[in-house]
């Protein structure tokens, strides 16, 4: 027989508790006097639309104690401007997951994400042009700093990147956070958006090792990565900074219906990369595990305010429901034993659903509607 896993239970209502009270402790709301709506019920409606991925106002409709739609929007748009949710979004999300990372080195890596806008440009704040993408230049870019630790994603920190900023000017940020937090880094891990000479200098400068794709600017690297075998290059960008390229080889062998040889460049700088197979393995990994986007699309509330605010602010709190389900899941739900914790099956899905259920609850789902005739005898058993 086996023994119990632990003495105490955590209860949907508990769930929504730790999130409302996160969100409270850190973006608290100035309410006036007199006003009927608490900062717990415009949470619970905040926690509730996200965990469900629709909009505040699916969550008020369908609830019959939850304040108006009007009235949640209002109140967020008011005390959340995009410098606020910025402000303190760094410090919501690293509350509780920098006690769970271990000792040890962890790779760090850094995401750029960019989600379509048709709308008028001039109607919107905070938006950002790039190379064409699904039809538009024009988006809502997020950038995204987390640790990679045991095939997981922590959050340690997001931005917004609009009209005149870079992915440089972002790193720069990102790396003087890591400065100042007490985390040892292995590695910086970064997309093709930050392959430039600004971002390589920044590294350097503050002297981290790191793997990024290599973007084929300039006929020098489209011709290194047009012919010839693994191999390691030096490859000098804008004539500013000069960095080694590890370009890996692999047979396609009708993958994805290509053949031939498929040549993948990666400027890398780190001790444990010797060999352009260990740079492809290693940056590799970092699209072996969940994506943090992918599961925040499960936890994203919907809108279509043109607040930029607003929007951050759904962000950040798809972003921080997934830090509190994997901060809980490990600290709380799975059992210590000699050899390593013993996890009990508990996805980030299932665990949306119990903050979505308990905030029905809190909020009184409608559990009836309106017929204009009595019901006959289909209706009962």
């Amino acid at each position: 027989m086996k023994p119990n896993q632990a003495d105490n239970q955590i209860e949907e209502e508990h769930l929504l508790n730790f999130v409302v009270n996160t969100l409270n402790e850190e973006l608290p709301i100035d309410l006036a006097d007199g006003v009927r709506v608490s900062t717990e019920e415009l949470y619970e409606v905040l926690a509730g639309a996200s965990a469900s991925g629709t909009s505040v106002n699916h969550i008020c409709e369908t609830t019959e104690d939850s304040p108006h739609a009007n009235t949640v929007r209002g109140h967020l748009t008011d005390q959340f401007d995009l410098d606020t949710v910025e402000q303190v979004g760094d410090t919501l999300l690293q509350q509780d997951t920098i006690d769970t990372l271990p000792d040890r080195p962890v790779e760090v890596v850094a995401d750029l994400h960019l989600d379509p806008y048709y709308g008028d440009e001039d109607e919107t704040e905070a938006l950002y042009s790039s190379l064409a993408k699904r039809g538009t230049t024009t988006f809502h870019a997020y950038v995204t700093l987390y640790a990679r630790v045991r095939n997981k994603r922590y959050t340690l920190a997001v931005r917004q990147l609009v009209a005149g900023e870079t992915s440089g000017d972002v790193l720069g940020e990102f790396l003087e956070l890591l400065d100042g937090l007490d985390l040892r880094v292995k590695a910086v891990y970064l997309d093709r958006g930050f392959y430039n000479s600004t971002c390589l200098g920044l590294l350097y400068a503050y002297n981290y090792a790191y793997v990024i794709p290599v973007v084929r600017w300039g006929d020098t690297i489209k011709n290194e990565l047009s012919s010839g075998w693994s191999r390691v290059i030096e490859h000098e960008l804008a004539g500013k900074v000069t960095f080694p390229v590890y370009i890996d080889c692999v047979y396609q062998q009708g993958r994805y219906d290509e053949h031939g040889v498929a040549r993948h460049g990666y400027a890398a700088d780190a001790p444990f990369i010797e060999t352009p197979r260990d740079a492809r393995e290693h940056y590799r990994k970092r699209f072996g595990i969940e994506s943090s986007y992918r599961l925040a699309r499960k936890s994203l509330a919907l809108t279509s305010s043109r607040d930029a605010g607003l929007r951050l602010l759904l962000f950040v709190v798809s972003l921080l429901l997934q830090n509190v389900w994997r901060y809980l899941h490990w600290m709380y739900v799975a059992a210590p034993r000699r050899g390593g914790r013993r996890l009990l099956e508990w996805s980030f899905v299932e665990f949306c659903n119990m903050v979505l259920r308990a905030a029905w609850t809190a909020l009184g789902v409608r559990r009836a509607v309106p017929a204009n005739q009595p019901l006959d005898s289909r209706f009962f058993r």
